[in-house]
Formats: C-alpha cells, structure tokens, sequence
C-alpha cells in the first residue's frame, strides 16, 4: 500500500466517524429534545471528532499522557494574555463537556464528580463567549459559545445517550443515574429512571423525609 493509499484510508476513516457522530448526535438530541443553532450543532460534532483520538483529548508529559486537571487550566488561563486565554477557555469547554458526556458513570469512583464539570465547562464556554471581539467570525463563535453555555447539562445529557446506546444499566448504574438528577437535575437521568420503575422525586422526599 503507498503512502497516498494510507492517507485515503485515514480520510476515509476519519469521514465516517464524523458522519457517524453526526448521526448519532442528531439522534440524541432529537431524543432529549434539545433544539440548537446549526453551527452550534456541527461544532459539538467536530469536537467529538477530534477527541475520538486520545492525542487530542490527552496531553503528553513526562509521565505518559494524561489528561489536565481543570483547575491548573484555569489558573493558567487567568494569568495569559487574551489569545491564550480564550485558547484555554476553549479547551477547558471543550474538556468538560467530552469527559461529562461519555465517563459520567466513571466519576462514581472520582473526587471529583459530574457536576464539577459541568459548572466549570460551563462557566468557561460563557467567559469566552463574553471575551469575544466584534468581527463577524467572533460574533459567530460568540453565538455558539453562548448557547453550549446555557444548555451545557442539555448536551451532557445527548452525549450520555450515546455513550450509553448499547449499555445494560445494573443496580448501581441506577444509584449513579439518582446521584446525577440530584446533582444535576439532568432530564435524561430523570427520564431513565422513570423508564427503569424509579420516581425520582418519590424517592428524594422519601430520602429527606427520614
């Protein structure tokens, strides 16, 4: 095979896992009934893209790659100058909302859970939406940012759908879907408990009852 077919094969590869993400992204919203902007849309896909591939979600370091913690990235963020500071504004978004969205179920066994990051995605898309200049692409991307700001859970929520297409939930998957609605007030958490014959609110106003 030369050189020119292994590049084919990649953009072939790369192509149908856009278009599969895409698909599949249009799904779950559809599903959580979480209506946004097109290019709102196709950013997130681009997003899921790119971090199909571990080099663009991990960072290398001296120890092997790993992922950043939040907190060093925004510390960093705060003391950059403008373009670095919207660069790492970005990624912390960006980070969040990956991670929030397909390892909800691991961060069970974390410090640091669910809702951090979906306060601190959050929080970061909406700065840097507010940071933006007045050029026609800032205003674009403004826009964007704007929107993955207010409906950060919403996208949490579309994301854990796909991740969890072909997932069998056990008992303590149902334990964790009731510690994200309480934490989060997460629609689709709520909605899957509903589906598994747990009311979530009965079952709150029984825990605080006692």
């Amino acid at each position: 095979m030369t050189e020119q077919d292994d590049k084919l094969e990649s953009l072939v590869a790369v192509r149908s896992l856009r278009e599969f993400f895409r698909d599949s992204l249009h799904v779950a919203m559809t599903r959580q009934k979480l209506a946004v902007e097109d290019q709102t849309e196709q950013y997130v896909v681009n997003l899921l893209t790119e971090f199909a591939r571990a080099d663009a979600l991990f960072e290398k370091t001296a120890e092997g790659a790993k992922l950043r913690p939040l907190a060093a990235m925004f510390s960093d963020a705060v003391c950059a100058g403008p373009a670095d500071r919207n660069r790492l504004l970005q990624r912390i978004g960006d980070v969040s909302l990956f991670i929030a969205g397909f390892f909800a179920q691991s961060f069970a066994r974390k410090l640091i859970d669910i809702d951090y990051h979906v306060a601190v995605g959050g929080r970061a898309y909406g700065s840097l939406a507010g940071s933006l200049g007045p050029s026609t692409r800032a205003t674009v991307l403004a826009g964007i940012f704007s929107e993955l700001a207010a409906k950060f859970q919403r996208f949490v929520d579309a994301l854990n759908d796909i991740s969890e297409m072909a997932h069998v939930h056990t008992d303590r998957d149902i334990l964790r879907l009731y510690e994200i609605w309480m934490k989060t007030g997460s629609l689709r958490a709520h909605g899957i408990l509903k589906r598994l014959g747990v009311d979530p609110s009965l079952a709150a106003r029984n825990r605080y009852s006692h």
